[in-house]
């Protein structure tokens, strides 16, 4: 007998359908939208007063979406997308449902318009019944809030979802909805599904579009897509202009292994999933290790540097110092303290950062199709952590979630996490997977084969010796 406990486990949450299965039940006239869209109000409802994943949920809008996608279906017309409950990051604009950025600045906006990337969904027949919860001005990695209360890991409510996306990644592993729409400007995607056990996709910079999302570092942001797995991303992100192709080119794929980003190392959990996953990998695919050493040099400081500069300007250009002191939050309001310390050379030296690892990491992959490495290098730290300590390192929360993520919305290359389920705990350790600029259709349809195949049955876990946190010969532990 398989348990919820053993799907969870296993990448798989019973409780809702794909949106693929959804489409055929919907198309084969097994199930209404209507029918589709109250349940999930209904989950959604509940994982809002579990774990804080919604901020708005709106009935009344979403159940006239489900009674046209009805009629479209008996009319037999309906669109690709028809009748799928989706749920939007509350960084990003809906028409007529309130926008509040994560913040008490914004309470009551109700934007006049849709955001590109909502409205390419919803003129296909999605559903958005609800906006998620997330840090305020997607300015943080935990998605906590004294303002409107602090959103929990369903998988361990102790524990932080991640950020600044945790309401969607939230909402999705606890079973509100299939997929979701979020934002990602140093790993705000793929950090809360790789510590709340789903998948999450940041397409190469400039793919989709960002008008109609508030801005956090407009040269580091892109949309992104959250789901149970690859294969609910690849919906959406096909129904949002993504090329997914039709060649099994990635059979001959060399991969890239990274088994950390310096100075961090990876806990034990993270390193012995990861190396487990590559030696399943190297089943199918050739892998190379790659030494980290000189390439992420600088990355992490240039990338700080650049979120406090263009969010100071993206903030004083929209709200007076009067605005900022009565409504935002003391910690917004001392990152905006940082950004005005910050110098046009801080800021140009940052960029010049920026390009020499641009060049740097193209360099390194002009001989690989795709780099593989851990999405975060600890499990989720507890509600209350400010600091992780891993080995002989330790630094904020902050550092240790986005060390191994920020430097790829830095260089705009596509990345997408899945989690790994091989622990040996109720939480998933997840793998990065990173692919050439432009190559986001690609990306997706290898990283569905990657998913397959680390989520098969490893039999006993393997548990090296030793990992990086202890000792630099364990660098190459993850070489294949």
């Amino acid at each position: 007998m398989v348990t919820e406990r053993d799907e969870r486990h296993s990448g798989h949450d019973t409780r809702v359908p794909s949106l693929r299965d959804t489409l055929a039940s919907l198309r084969g006239g097994h199930t209404t939208a209507r029918a589709v869209t109250e349940m999930a109000l209904a989950r959604a409802e509940a994982s809002r007063k579990a774990f804080n994943a919604f901020s708005v949920i709106d009935w009344d809008r979403a159940l006239r979406a489900a009674a046209e996608s009805d009629r479209r279906y008996a009319a037999g017309q309906p669109r690709p997308l028809e009748g799928l409950p989706i749920a939007v990051k509350d960084m990003i604009d809906t028409r007529g449902l309130e926008t509040r950025y994560g913040s008490l600045a914004y309470v009551g906006h109700v934007p006049d318009t849709d955001a590109d990337v909502v409205g390419t969904l919803v003129d296909q027949g999605a559903i958005v019944v609800g906006k998620t919860n997330t840090h305020e001005f997607a300015w943080g990695v935990t998605t906590s809030s004294a303002a409107f209360g602090d959103t929990l890991n369903p998988l361990d409510r102790n524990r932080t979802p991640g950020g600044s996306s945790g309401g969607a990644a939230a909402a999705i592993a606890a079973g509100a909805v299939a997929a979701g729409l979020g934002t990602d400007t140093g790993g705000s995607v793929r950090i809360p599904a790789a510590l709340c056990g789903v998948a999450g996709f940041k397409p190469t910079l400039g793919a989709l579009p960002t008008r109609g999302i508030f801005p956090l570092a407009p040269t580091l942001d892109h949309p992104g897509i959250l789901g149970r797995g690859v294969d609910d991303i690849t919906v959406l992100a096909r129904a949002s202009g993504i090329d997914i192709p039709e060649s099994d080119a990635w059979l001959s794929a060399r991969l890239g292994v990274l088994a950390y980003v310096p100075p961090v190392p990876p806990d034990t959990a993270v390193f012995t999933a990861s190396a487990q996953a590559v030696r399943m990998l190297r089943t199918l695919f050739t892998c190379e290790y790659v030494d980290p050493e000189d390439l992420f040099d600088g990355v992490y400081d240039a990338f700080a540097a650049i979120v406090l500069t263009e969010g100071g300007v993206e903030h004083f250009r929209r709200s007076d110092e009067a605005r900022i002191a009565a409504h935002y939050s003391e910690e917004t309001r001392q990152r905006l303290g940082l950004a005005k310390e910050v110098s046009l050379r801080d800021y140009a030296s940052a960029q010049q950062v920026r390009h020499r690892f641009m060049h740097r990491l193209k360099a390194m992959m002009a001989s690989l199709d795709y780099l593989v490495l851990p999405t975060c290098a600890c499990l989720p730290p507890t509600l209350d952590a400010s600091a992780v300590s891993i080995g002989a390192w330790s630094g904020t929360v902050r550092q240790a979630l986005m060390t191994y993520t920020a430097p790829f919305n830095v260089a705009g290359f596509p990345a997408i996490s899945i989690p790994l389920w091989s622990t040996g705990c109720a939480l998933p350790a997840a793998m990065q997977i990173v692919a050439h600029p432009g190559d986001d259709g690609a990306l997706l349809k290898i990283a569905a084969e990657i998913e397959r195949i680390v989520h098969a049955d490893p039999g006993p876990a393997s548990h090296p010796a030793s990992h990086p946190a202890s000792s630099p010969a364990a660098e190459g532990a993850m070489h294949p």
